[in-house]
């Protein structure tokens, strides 16, 4: 398949390069050797060094709501122009996407035709890396935190030392939501702390729900 081709031999290898405001490091999905198993280790190993120096650290688990059907051609175009693709690579992406449109057909009525400027094919494989490409400029605004991304699943790590910048960290994420077209599922954005000692752990935030344990909704959902 053309699409399959292109994805494995061109974006792909484009991602293992540098750029000045994407960064693939920190996502585990679809990118060899990238796996969930790899994401679980990385982000243990975060905070057990995190854990070293301080008495906690905060996992905040962000969730999406419907993230490929949202993502914005026009952003995710933008994007893809920074990638170091032949041109004919970049026009194809740009002609995959153009000029999509539906309508709806009930009875004998059919509704007028409604251009398409988001969304992207979820098992599709230009589907799959053009939601990577998309959430490759959402880093963290401090150093010593760190984000973790399984395609849409983010979890941003912030250690005790920096407690005071959580608000901003996730103001600065929603900001970056809103800037995408996508949009945070609050009902299933969770945070967890994890304590080295029996310190205590600091009062529950009102716009967040704490809990003690975090799960996937699906887990079959993203096949590695």
């Amino acid at each position: 398949m053309l699409e399959r081709f292109v994805v494995q031999k061109f974006i792909y290898p484009a991602l293992s390069q540098l750029h000045l405001s994407l960064d693939f490091s920190d996502q585990f999905a679809f990118m060899p050797p990238g796996s969930t198993t790899a994401a679980l280790v990385a982000m243990l190993h975060t905070m057990r060094t995190m854990m070293a120096d301080n008495d906690l650290v905060h996992v905040f688990s962000f969730d999406f709501s419907i993230p490929f059907d949202m993502v914005r051609h026009a952003s995710l175009m933008s994007k893809l122009a920074q990638l170091a693709l032949p041109d004919s690579v970049y026009n194809w992406a740009v002609d995959f996407f153009e000029k999509h449109a539906h309508n709806t057909k009930f009875a004998e009525t059919i509704s007028a035709v409604a251009i398409i400027h988001a969304s992207v094919i979820q098992g599709s494989a230009l589907g799959q890396a053009s939601y990577i490409v998309t959430a490759a400029d959402l880093h963290p605004i401090h150093e010593q935190n760190r984000i973790f991304k399984f395609v849409d699943d983010t979890y941003l790590i912030v250690p005790a030392v920096n407690t005071d910048t959580c608000q901003e960290e996730i103001q600065h994420l929603q900001t970056w939501v809103a800037d995408n077209n996508l949009k945070l599922n609050r009902d299933k954005t969770k945070e967890i702390i994890f304590t080295a000692s029996r310190k205590q752990a600091p009062p529950p935030r009102r716009d967040i729900e704490r809990v003690s344990t975090v799960q996937p909704t699906d887990p079959w959902r993203y096949r590695e």
